[in-house]
């Protein structure tokens, strides 16, 4: 450590934290990563599965309408965009592409350890030191200096300024087990408790789609509170999946609280308008059901999901049909598990940051990444912020010294 710079512990090793250590002036400040993990970063690695989605591609004026988010993560969106982000990666040697989703991943034969040990390799090129299994025990700065317990033994670690990215509730595999939620409340920082998002939503199936378990409805919409989606969707036993149900579980979650079920509606034909709907039923004299899947392309599946909410009188009414096509109710019970979902939502409330992330009763103490309360739609969004997070809190401390 010198002198004449000032020491920087950022609790947690993921992006938003991987991010603000790569973006620190290292002839300004030591930095210190505390990981409780054996190694930083697996979050960032299990993201990585089934193909390694790291931004969005879409101008950034539209991207960050996807947010739910307090002013300070917006800024920093814009400060840091995904372009940039994309650039950074280029300057790391991690070429990008976007795919036919218009979603960003590194370029083929590129794997996510790749990406990381760029990283990696960046955080050892500026000096910065990191601890494993090294955790952060409700400890904060006391006269220049913090504590933490690494491999069972209590150390003392010089810290002018402490970060915490810590992490949200969701993927505890990954260590994010939002645990440091009840010593934030002890001294008065007041917390959201936690909740899915980006989840699955619970449906009581009728006995009639059993059959369909595990099966996709393709080129569908959804939509909730003004808000329409298209996609994919996956029945499941327990309700739907997919990023339509996912884009929405927010919204629908913060009505669960107060509400024991919510409707939606689902448009099995977002591609045709209700008056072709109409007329395709009422032109054919074939049977409603080979109507359905012949002459509207509906699957087995989508066919299952009409009739499962539908009556028999109301399936012979081609009127009432070609609506039910367009605009099909569906009652959601509830949200998945935390352990299950992409992403949470809860964690410090926004009120008690400035707008450097600074927790307003205890200066020089930070907060990023997901421990905040904040939501963002799959499909590199979240990632997306995390890091933008991170850059912007560096540059931020950087213009202080």
């Amino acid at each position: 450590m010198s002198e004449n710079k000032s020491s920087i512990v950022i609790i947690g090793g993921g992006p938003s934290a991987m991010m603000l250590a790569c973006t620190l002036d290292s002839s300004k400040y030591d930095v210190t990563i505390v990981e409780k993990g054996k190694a930083i970063g697996k979050k960032f690695l299990v993201a990585g599965k089934g193909g390694f989605n790291l931004t969005h591609s879409e101008d950034i004026h539209q991207m960050i309408t996807k947010y739910e988010a307090p002013p300070f993560i917006i800024e920093a969106l814009r400060a840091f965009t995904n372009l940039e982000f994309r650039k950074w990666l280029l300057d790391l040697g991690i070429d990008t592409y976007v795919g036919s989703s218009k979603r960003v991943f590194p370029i083929k034969g590129i794997k996510p350890v790749e990406v990381l040990q760029a990283i990696k390799k960046e955080l050892k090129r500026r000096n910065v030191t990191i601890l494993t299994d090294t955790q952060w025990v409700n400890s904060f700065i006391e006269n220049g200096y913090i504590n933490l317990i690494q491999k069972g033994q209590e150390v003392t670690v010089k810290a002018d300024k402490l970060v915490f990215a810590m992490g949200g509730s969701s993927w505890k595999v990954t260590g994010s087990d939002g645990g440091w939620i009840k010593s934030f409340n002890s001294v008065e920082v007041n917390t959201i408790p936690f909740r899915a998002s980006n989840c699955a939503l619970h449906i009581n199936w009728t006995e009639g789609m059993k059959s369909h378990y595990g099966k996709p409805i393709k080129n569908i919409a959804l939509s909730y509170n003004q808000k329409y989606i298209k996609g994919e969707l996956m029945i499941t036993k327990e309700g739907i999946e997919g990023s339509p149900a996912y884009a929405l579980s927010y919204y629908i979650g913060n009505d669960l609280i107060t509400n024991e079920s919510v409707e939606i509606e689902v448009d099995l034909k977002p591609s045709i308008e209700l008056n072709k709907v109409a007329s395709i039923l009422s032109s054919s004299d074939k049977k409603t059901s080979k109507i359905l899947r012949q002459d509207l392309s509906l699957s087995n599946h989508a066919v299952a999901l009409l009739k499962s909410n539908t009556t028999r009188e109301e399936f012979s009414n081609l009127d009432i049909l070609a609506k039910r096509i367009k605009k099909m109710p569906l009652s959601i019970i509830g949200l998945s598990d935390i352990d299950k979902a992409i992403s949470t939502v809860g964690g410090v409330d926004c009120n008690f940051l400035n707008d450097k992330m600074e927790l307003r009763n205890f200066p020089n103490h930070y907060v990023i990444g997901e421990m905040i309360d904040w939501n963002g739609p799959t499909g590199g969004y979240l990632l997306q912020a995390c890091f933008s997070m991170g850059r912007q809190l560096g540059v931020i401390l950087n213009a202080e010294r």
